[in-house]
């Protein structure tokens, strides 16, 4: 009895050393089989439930994924679905909600929820619900919800609701709501609702609502509602333009007022209403002025004020006050 008490140990402890040499060439045990249940260690490919301290070489992992420490960098290629929680969880592509004690970070992309203490980010796109303590960022583009304590940015496109406690911007272009507590910019185009502590720019086209502490502008055309604390401008300028101090434009179209002057450039032309202490027109000016001094070079409309100047009239009408126009 004591005999084959003993054998059946010995073969216990047999099936024991073989299963873990087994486990631990595979680098994980898996219960109840190597592709579904429950994970310790690093699985390549796993669905169910599944820990492990630092991801390597994983192919593709369906459930939820808890790591301690970020993934290295010979997992780029890596697909996580469902749930990634860890101090930095990580993988090439992330799919569904992923939260980081200090940060989430894909080497590809990252779709769903993020959010991180510090910041959450990709190599590539993200598209989802994003939130970073510090910030959120991509190297490609950007889509949905993007809150970031200090910036939120992105190398190629910005679209969705985008706010940065400091800044927020885009290599290319901007749409929706954004907001940046100092400043919001886009090297190429921003639409939509834009909101700049500080400033706001846009490298080609600023439009929709825009709204700046102190400045905004555009390369090439700004459209809409602007609104600025001091200074408001564009070559083009379309729409409802106003600033503290100054408007100003090569081309302006609509309606314009300002603190201290509306600008036309030499060879420029105002289309439509500006009203300021100083209306500055070097070129033609299509519309109605009202100011303190109003000086244009033709003027189809009316200058209306205490001085009024069209340097293309005769010497004797190019001055009067109250009112000029072309004669």
């Amino acid at each position: 009895m004591i005999k084959c008490r003993s054998i059946a140990i010995l073969a216990s402890g047999l099936i024991f050393v073989t299963a873990a040499s087994a486990s631990a060439a595979a680098q994980s045990l898996n219960i109840p089989t190597k592709k579904w249940g429950l994970s310790f260690g690093n699985s390549k490919e796993f669905t169910g439930l599944r820990f492990n301290f630092r991801d390597s070489r994983v192919r593709r992992i369906n459930g939820i994924n808890a790591t301690l420490w970020q993934p290295r960098k010979d997992n780029k290629d890596a697909v996580i679905n469902g749930v990634s929680l860890g101090v930095i969880p990580g993988g090439g592509y992330l799919n569904g909600l992923h939260v980081g004690i200090l940060g989430v970070a894909a080497e590809r992309s990252l779709t769903g929820i993020s959010l991180g203490l510090l910041g959450t980010g990709a190599g590539e796109d993200i598209t989802g619900i994003n939130i970073g303590g510090l910030g959120a960022g991509a190297g490609g583009s950007i889509k949905g919800i993007n809150i970031g304590g200090l910036g939120a940015g992105c190398g190629k496109n910005l679209k969705g609701f985008n706010f940065g406690g400091l800044g927020v911007g885009a290599g290319e272009d901007v749409w929706g709501i954004t907001i940046g507590g100092i400043g919001a910019g886009a090297g190429d185009n921003m639409t939509g609702l834009n909101i700049g502590g500080v400033g706001l720019g846009a490298g080609k086209r600023l439009a929709g609502v825009n709204l700046a502490g102190f400045g905004l502008g555009a390369g090439e055309e700004l459209s809409g509602v602007s609104l600025a604390g001091f200074a408001a401008g564009s070559v083009r300028v379309r729409g409802l333009a106003m600033a503290g101090g100054f408007v100003g434009g090569k081309d302006i179209r609509g309606v314009f007022i300002a603190g201290a002057c509306v600008h036309v450039p030499r060879d420029g032309r105002m289309t439509g209403f500006a009203a300021s202490p100083f209306n500055f027109i070097k070129g033609s000016q299509n519309g109605v002025s009202i100011g303190i001094v109003n000086y244009a070079w033709s003027v189809k409309g009316a200058q209306i004020g205490l001085v009024n100047i069209v340097r293309s009239n005769p010497r004797y009408l190019r001055i009067l006050p109250i009112f000029n126009s072309s004669f």
